[in-house]
């Protein structure tokens, strides 16, 4: 148990038998009146963010989440097999909990793998990635008013837009939370 004063993004609340992560917050102490948390939370399981305010010093469950480090092996068509890499333990992970991360992992690539109580939560990349560039059309000059981008697909078959200077056989780095280009990787 915490208090609502306790509060930090990325904390995990169990309210109401549902998880719930901290996304953001802020104390907020009005003219008139007690003082209050602001929050925006989401949902872990359904992905729901939903604004949240609660009265200050009010206490909250906190989950006890186990983050740990694993290691992607590979996808054996009906789940991801991760393995710890301290106990060398393999867990599989349904394709729904996995999501849109698959697009930008790799076998053997370490990712965060959150659980609680044995149950998998979610599964958590580094903000970028660095992956190549597979196929995309040459770029034409002369085509646009404004800086183009072109569609290109990476590696992983998943597709990015990225400036028209960019060829087959580059590596690029890209932002995993909004699919963007992110630049070029000088090798």
């Amino acid at each position: 148990m915490a208090t609502t004063n306790d509060l930090k993004n990325g904390m995990v609340l169990n309210l109401d038998g549902q998880l719930w992560q901290v996304m953001w917050f802020q104390h907020h102490k009005p003219g008139k009146g007690g003082a209050v948390v602001r929050s925006k939370l989401r949902n872990v399981e359904s992905g729901k963010t939903v604004d949240k305010t609660f009265n200050a010093d009010v206490k909250v469950d906190v989950a006890n989440v186990d983050k740990r480090t694993m290691q992607y092996l590979y996808n054996d068509g009906t789940s991801y097999v991760f393995m710890d890499t301290s106990s060398y333990d393999q867990l599989e992970v349904s394709p729904d909990i996995v999501g849109d991360a698959k697009n930008f992992m790799l076998e053997n690539q370490e990712a965060i793998v959150a659980t609680n109580d044995g149950r998998v939560l979610y599964i958590e990349l580094p903000p970028s990635v660095e992956l190549e560039i597979t196929y995309t059309e040459p770029g034409l000059q002369g085509d646009r008013s404004t800086g183009g981008t072109k569609p290109a697909t990476l590696e992983t078959g998943h597709s990015i837009n990225v400036p028209l200077f960019i060829a087959a056989g580059e590596r690029v780095k890209v932002d995993t939370r909004d699919s963007s280009y992110l630049g070029r990787v000088s090798s």
